[in-house]
């Protein structure tokens, strides 16, 4: 078999193992965790502790969802149904998780993945400047940079609200159903991501540029802007390439707070909102789903950076 051929074989057995070994840890800490939350889960499968639900009314409760067995068998119940995608209903809406999940989760990756785009795109917009700029530029550079990582979204939303919207009038504040109502909710997640993402590549596209493959790139006659389009670009990428699987991941968590922020429909929102009424199979189907998405980005990431450096694909 080709060593190439060999490599990929390797890399998909490898994620394969992963992926299952990710999403039973995820799922034995869903269990354990919302174990150990205080009260009945059965209160509130019957719709919270106002409800005043009788103790017959509570253990047929307990009986039908099985929360009456041994912790043991529940583990196994449990997991069984996550094998299955099977997550029940969600207590407080009375309807399949995965229908659920299926309204709302297009919602949050169209976000995240148009946060992601633009996070790169200013990201790469900051490297740019900082490399041509002088000292006094990539000293300014570098605080922005700083700036936008520190910043928490939740306030950066409120001034983008109250600038572009409250007082420009530019941009609606919560969600309209139109591309302009994603403006400002996409911004509000990349800009911090930006400022992380604009530091790597910077650091990489300076040591990219100083390089011995560079220098002698430049030595043959090749400008600065051919030699950083067709290679320093390609190998300062990769760090920045590696991160954006665990980014992704980030904006999909970052999305909470954004969702409540903005007034959208969407994954955060329906996890927020399960937490509190302590929805054990919203959360856990939205768990679960989010540990699927990070294996898929971290594995479509990988891939990205095998295409970029072809020497990783023999390993």
């Amino acid at each position: 078999m080709p060593r190439r051929a060999l490599g990929s074989l390797r890399w998909l057995a490898r994620h394969a193992l992963g992926a299952v070994v990710v999403l039973w840890l995820v799922a034995t800490a869903i269990f354990l965790g919302i174990r150990a939350i205080p009260g009945d889960p059965a209160e509130a499968i019957m719709g919270g502790p106002g409800s005043q639900a009788s103790e017959e009314a509570l253990a047929a409760a307990r009986a039908q969802h099985g929360l009456d067995r041994p912790l043991g068998v529940q583990y196994l119940i449990f997991l069984g149904n996550i094998a299955r995608l099977d997550f029940g209903s969600s207590y407080a809406l009375r309807t399949p998780v995965t229908e659920v999940m299926g309204d709302v989760l297009p919602a949050t990756l169209r976000l995240a993945v148009i946060a992601l785009v633009l996070a790169w795109v200013l990201a790469l917009g900051f490297a740019l400047v900082s490399l041509r700029a002088g000292a006094i530029g990539r000293h300014v550079s570098t605080l922005l940079e700083i700036v936008a990582a520190a910043v928490p979204h939740f306030w950066l939303g409120s001034v983008l609200i109250l600038i572009f919207s409250s007082a420009l009038g530019w941009l609606p504040s919560v969600n309209d159903g139109t591309t302009a109502g994603l403006i400002l909710p996409a911004a509000t997640l990349a800009l911090p991501l930006a400022g992380f993402l604009a530091q790597v590549m910077r650091d990489s596209l300076t040591t990219a540029m100083g390089s011995e493959f560079a220098l002698a790139a430049r030595a043959r006659g090749a400008s600065r802007s051919s030699v950083f389009w067709r290679h320093g670009l390609r190998h300062a990428s990769l760090p920045a390439v590696n991160l954006s699987g665990w980014a992704f991941s980030s904006l999909l968590s970052g999305a909470v707070v954004v969702e409540a922020v903005f007034a959208r429909p969407g994954l955060g929102r329906a996890l927020l909102s399960a937490v509190l009424s302590r929805d054990i199979p919203m959360v856990t189907g939205i768990a679960i789903f989010s540990a699927l998405i990070y294996i898929v980005v971290m594995a479509l990431a990988e891939a990205a950076e095998r295409a970029l450096d072809p020497e990783r694909s023999h390993a």
